[in-house]
């Protein structure tokens, strides 16, 4: 069956039993998309033509009501006939290369009681390119596999930098937090997603909340290295301080990025920490210092009831235009699940 994008005109084939966006990577279009399992609904885009089917997704990705109204999850679909598909986030460049390859385990730092940064060291003459944002997959036994965003943009080093965070009984990070030594090999795969920056010259909002600060550090990191003078304002939040566990070496980062503004947002701050920043919910931390959103791009990561919640009230609530609203949603395994 053909898929066509509009506006772009791109199209590709796809065969009766793949997913649209299966497909669309395989022919090496950059689509928009996040968690691939039918959770974030960052793919999800309108039928203009055509009939398609879903296997089983979150209603909260997609409601019974949107798929109703034409709407529908490339990760998902699968195409019946010849189908016209909206979405202006279809890229005119062609996706990076995606790679299998091992890696090795270079260092394990635990900068919190729950989050650990993971340094993976490439292959000897490695050329693995990847877009500062996008993340790998941790293939792990049993075709399982866990998804990580590089917090370092390429060139930096020799490697990739995970920021992991604890999740109790957790396939993959119990591993990392109670057995994984250096120098342990790992196979991984990617680059995957379409979160990274676009050109424009518009001012940014950089949104995170806990360990979706890793594509965020790795849009700075490539700001800084490519000369990008962009104006952007940096809101990280976390449930205490400890939370914002990199909090001193971004302010190292700043000093040679000194149109980024860093508002930093605790949420439930104890008396004990003596916190006298802002508080609440990250996001409206947002709305409170940039009330009009209309001339801003959002580059959103984070829990995906931050995401979500921020996707809603800033196009709603702000005028931020619902095209300049662009998401990582860490979708857990747990996440995938409900």
């Amino acid at each position: 069956m053909k898929i066509t994008f509009e506006p772009s005109g791109r199209s590709f084939e796809t065969a009766p039993d793949e997913e649209i966006l299966t497909a669309g990577i395989r022919a090496g279009l950059t689509l928009p998309y996040g968690c691939k399992d039918g959770a974030c609904g960052s793919c999800k885009c309108k039928k203009l033509a055509g009939t398609v089917i879903h296997r089983a997704h979150q209603e909260k990705a997609l409601s019974a009501a949107e798929e109703a109204d034409g709407y529908v999850l490339t990760c998902c679909a699968r195409a019946i006939t010849d189908v016209v598909l909206e979405s202006k986030l279809v890229g005119a460049e062609g996706a990076l290369p995606i790679v299998k390859m091992p890696v090795r385990v270079a260092s394990i730092e635990k900068v919190s009681p729950d989050v650990a940064i993971l340094r993976l060291q490439l292959p000897a003459g490695n050329t693995f390119k990847y877009h500062p944002g996008q993340y790998i997959e941790v293939l792990l036994t049993g075709g399982l596999r866990r998804s990580y965003s590089m917090a370092n943009a390429p060139g930096q080093g020799t490697g990739v930098e995970l920021h992991l965070r604890h999740m109790p009984g957790g396939r993959f990070t119990d591993h990392v937090f109670l057995r994984m030594q250096e120098k342990e090999i790992l196979r991984v795969e990617g680059p995957f997603g379409s979160f990274y920056l676009r050109d424009s010259d518009k001012p940014m909002v950089l949104l995170a909340s806990g360990t979706g600060f890793a594509p965020i550090k790795a849009l700075l990191e490539h700001m800084a290295a490519a000369g990008i003078q962009r104006p952007a304002t940096l809101f990280w939040g976390g449930r205490r301080p400890q939370d914002l566990y990199m909090h001193q070496g971004l302010l190292e980062l700043l000093k040679i990025l000194p149109q980024v503004r860093y508002v930093p947002v605790v949420s439930e701050a104890q008396d004990e920490d003596q916190w006298t920043g802002e508080t609440g919910w990250v996001h409206q931390a947002v709305m409170r210092e940039i009330p009009d959103l209309s001339g801003h791009q959002v580059y959103a990561c984070g829990v995906p009831v931050m995401v979500d919640a921020a996707r809603r009230d800033f196009t709603s609530l702000s005028g931020l235009p619902s095209d300049e609203f662009y998401a990582d949603s860490f979708t857990s395994e747990a996440d995938k699940s409900h």
